[in-house]
């Protein structure tokens, strides 16, 4: 008689043993979890600043996804101990940390996409706790827009970008998380809750690492110089995105053909180069304004340098107000030859000319050594000379004809560059193109930049295929592969020869861009003219990346206010929030 009693005692305790999982069978459960309570008493001022813990109940089992990406806590409590729940499922949120609270300040816990429940995942959205140790709860807002200045593709979705808020003082430490600080949405909105009255300086910037703290030359950044001034809310303050300043420094020496390479970061204008090792006495430096390579060439066979082992070769730099000496050890490769080739392929362009390209910079040629002629058999007159804005290359020029096929001999010795030539023959095959093959692209601007600027069609990798730097009103592409681009408009507003990128820690805003609203579609024998007012602020949203389109902007300052709804709400008015008042 005591075998049921046994039975119905061991099935209690298997599943009072169960472990918190899905229920069997039902409605599935869309509901998102709801918070019960607190340790922080009604209605949550006057808290004593030493407090170290916050708990927030749920009235269901919770996980936090990813917390340490998604809390963001302003403002900032440095020294947190510990966030639970870490992996397992609870109805409590356990926040502890070390710091003692400021004194009438309003801390706010932004826990993003983080709070789930643990059955079915339902997500409870951009969850905000607040509390403060004055008297009240600080309720200003600054909301708006970000978006991205030089934006053809869609921001990946596992980009994180923020918007912070800096405390305006004589000494701001940028290094520092910002005193307020939020995520950016999918969509580009951006919403800072619960400010004290104040002057701020305002940022954002792409989170790549997740630290919440802007990395200068890694991480897109936008920024307003004017400070912000905090009395009322602020709805619809637009900023934009652009490509940041990495700042100069020193990264490492390279062997490369012909000699060493030194390489910087941050664009430096001029670098100044000398050789310190004595043995190195017949050099040649050359450097680009504005690029990050410096090319040191020499003979080493003739001056016996790293021939046989390598040896230590030293050099000094001084660039951007720094200076310091380098070295790397050097061994001679004796394959790494001077080398020419042809990188257009073997149908030429009508109209253009036919280019020859070096791993050497190009420093002296001998065209009159050289033969052009059509079928092996007759020769046509050409002329040839190093490209002016790129030494190395060589530009071949004749009366091409479409349709003929040519043959273009380049003997050994008859290209040079300082200390070497090409040590064998070459010669390259070719076809004058048709222009039947190709199209046009006329743009026709209005608004036009005062500076001039470089006018770019970019294919659907982002690839510029054809550039001219211009200041006319009226830019023509007269021989084009068809097929579709994207125009964009870099502006050299400071005439430096370089578009410069956006440098927040000098404030200093990047230099205009535009980019056309919509893809430009070349085809065969088309001539295709496009108006565009540089003041037309049109975007194409969204912007897929399988199907790109370009957004018209202008800097930092062109943002469009959201569009209805956001979250059920209408521009210029904030989200609704997660937010329990008791």
């Amino acid at each position: 008689m005591l075998k049921p009693f046994y039975l119905i005692i061991t099935a209690l305790l298997l599943f009072s043993c169960a472990r918190v999982g899905s229920p069997v069978g039902g409605q599935r459960d869309t509901i998102a979890p709801r918070v019960i309570g607190s340790n922080i008493d009604t209605p949550r001022v006057n808290v004593p600043v030493n407090l170290k813990e916050l708990r927030i109940s749920f009235d269901e089992y919770i996980t936090l996804k990813d917390a340490n990406k998604n809390l963001i806590i302003s403002p900032p409590i440095r020294k947190i101990k510990r966030i639970l729940p870490s992996s397992l499922a609870t109805k409590e949120i356990v926040i502890q940390w070390e710091d003692t609270l400021q004194a009438n300040t309003t801390y706010s816990f932004n826990f993003g996409s983080s709070i789930q429940d643990h059955n079915e995942g339902n997500m409870l959205p951009y969850y905000n706790y607040a509390f403060s140790t004055g008297e009240k709860i600080d309720d200003l807002y600054i909301s708006g827009q970000v978006t991205e200045a030089l934006q053809i593709k869609a921001v990946p979705a596992k980009v994180s970008r923020v918007v912070g808020l800096y405390q305006d003082k004589d000494s701001m430490d940028y290094r520092q998380k910002a005193y307020y600080i939020t995520r950016v949405d999918d969509d580009g909105y951006y919403e800072l809750n619960y400010l004290s009255p104040g002057t701020y300086r305002i940022i954002a910037f792409e989170d790549a690492n997740s630290n919440s703290v802007y990395d200068p030359g890694k991480e897109k950044v936008g920024f307003r110089k004017e400070p912000v001034v905090v009395e009322n809310s602020v709805s619809g303050l637009p900023i934009s995105l652009f490509p940041s300043k990495k700042a100069f420094r020193y990264q490492e020496m390279k062997d490369m053909p012909g000699g060493v390479q030194m390489l910087f970061e941050g664009n430096p204008q001029n670098v100044e180069v000398k050789a310190v090792s004595e043995k190195l006495k017949e050099y040649k430096v050359t450097h680009r304004s504005k690029s990050d390579t410096v090319k040191i060439w020499f003979d080493a066979l003739k001056q016996s340098i790293g021939t046989d082992v390598s040896e230590n070769l030293r050099f000094s730099y001084a660039a951007e107000g720094k200076q310091d000496t380098v070295s790397l050890f050097y061994k001679r490769n004796p394959d790494a030859e001077m080398v020419i080739s042809n990188d257009g392929g073997a149908l030429l362009p009508p109209q253009t000319d036919f280019k020859v390209t070096s791993n050497y910079i190009i420093d002296r040629i001998q065209p009159e050594k050289w033969t052009l002629t059509i079928d092996s058999l007759t020769a046509v007159p050409f002329t040839a000379r190093i490209s002016e804005t790129n030494p190395y290359q060589i530009l071949v020029n004749a009366a091409f004809v479409e349709g003929n096929k040519y043959q273009l001999t380049i003997p050994s010795k008859t290209v040079s560059s300082f200390y070497e030539s090409t040590a064998k023959p070459y010669r390259f095959d070719f076809e004058a193109d048709k222009v039947q093959n190709f199209g046009s692209f006329t743009a026709r601007l209005s608004n036009k930049p005062e500076a001039r600027f470089w006018l770019q069609l970019l294919d659907s990798s982002e690839k510029v295929q054809y550039t001219t730097f211009t200041d006319a009103a009226e830019v023509k592409f007269n021989m084009v592969k068809p097929g579709e681009y994207f125009v964009r408009i870099l502006v050299d507003n400071n005439g430096n020869g370089h578009w410069d990128e956006a440098d927040f820690l000098n404030q200093q805003f990047a230099e205009d861009a535009y980019i056309f609203y919509k893809k430009v579609n070349i085809r065969p024998l088309w001539e295709l003219v496009e108006d565009w007012d540089l003041k037309d602020t049109r975007r194409l949203d969204p912007v897929k990346p399988e199907s790109t389109a370009p957004q018209a902007t202008t800097p930092n300052t062109s943002a469009p206010v959201r569009n209805p709804q956001i979250r059920g709400t209408v521009p210029g008015t904030r989200p609704e929030r997660t937010l329990e008042r008791r």
